[in-house]
């Protein structure tokens, strides 16, 4: 069996270019730290945003009307190639990956819960790497994970994970506006301490993802408060994971 358990949510803006397309380099740079990590017996449970923008890269601008029907086509589109970028990349390093695709049911107490957490053990005990994603093509408004920072927090605190890391485009929480010179990153905040003075969210375009630092921050508190320290960290820097894996200081940590 592995020693370590992480969860690694990587949102929309993490793995597109300015132009919103996929940027295979940055699959591959993730799936090399979690290849590395699987060395050292850690498993990692990885939450993949981006099947509605590569949904939209294969069907361009859908004639749909309704905003929740065009995303649903889209994620049906694009989560395939998204699982067949990762196949593949995986393959490359020698691994397995299997995919996920839960809705907020699956997390209610019952047989869908026992189910959930049935699979993903068989799963990492195989040392196959499960990647999550939520299953916008089936999920109705009602039921549906704010974002996939919810869906990396319940799955967290679902499989006792020892750590949550949610990968952004920027370095962490900042105690100001991001790109003014004097704002400098915040290394370490409470579960229960107030960030909102901290927040500002920006405009996004439809796939651009749906969590924002606010949501982030919210669930990192969440999974902290649950004695599972959590981490905002810059998904486009170069070994990110094994930093925080290795305790180095990168990003936001949030723990008690």
């Amino acid at each position: 069996m592995y020693k370590e358990l992480v969860v690694v949510k990587v949102g929309t803006n993490v793995m597109t270019n300015k132009d919103n397309r996929i940027v295979r380099p940055v699959l591959n740079n993730l799936v090399q730290q979690i290849a590395e990590l699987y060395e050292r017996d850690i498993m990692t449970i990885l939450v993949s945003s981006g099947s509605v923008i590569a949904g939209k890269e294969v069907l361009g601008k859908a004639k749909i009307k309704d905003k929740t029907q065009r995303r649903q086509v889209y994620s049906a589109i694009g989560q395939p190639r998204m699982m067949r970028h990762y196949y593949n990349i995986f393959n490359d390093y020698g691994m397995k990956c299997a995919q996920v695709l839960p809705t907020k049911r699956d997390f209610n107490p019952g047989v869908h819960r026992d189910n959930m957490i049935n699979c993903l053990e068989g799963l990492l005990s195989e040392g196959v790497i499960p990647i999550a994603n939520e299953d916008d093509a089936v999920s109705v408004s009602m039921s549906m994970f704010s974002d996939n920072d919810e869906l990396a927090t319940l799955l967290a605190q679902l499989m006792k994970a020892d750590k949550l890391i949610l990968m952004t485009d920027i370095d962490g929480l900042y105690d100001g506006h991001p790109e003014k010179a004097d704002s400098k990153v915040i290394d370490k905040v409470e579960p229960k301490e107030d960030l909102d003075k901290y927040i500002e969210e920006g405009n996004k375009q439809e796939g651009e993802g749906r969590g924002g630092m606010g949501s982030k921050l919210n669930y990192a508190q969440k999974a902290a408060a649950a004695d599972i320290p959590s981490y905002i960290v810059n998904g486009k820097r170069d070994n990110v994971i094994l930093d925080v894996v290795e305790g180095k200081n990168v990003g936001t940590e949030v723990s008690k």
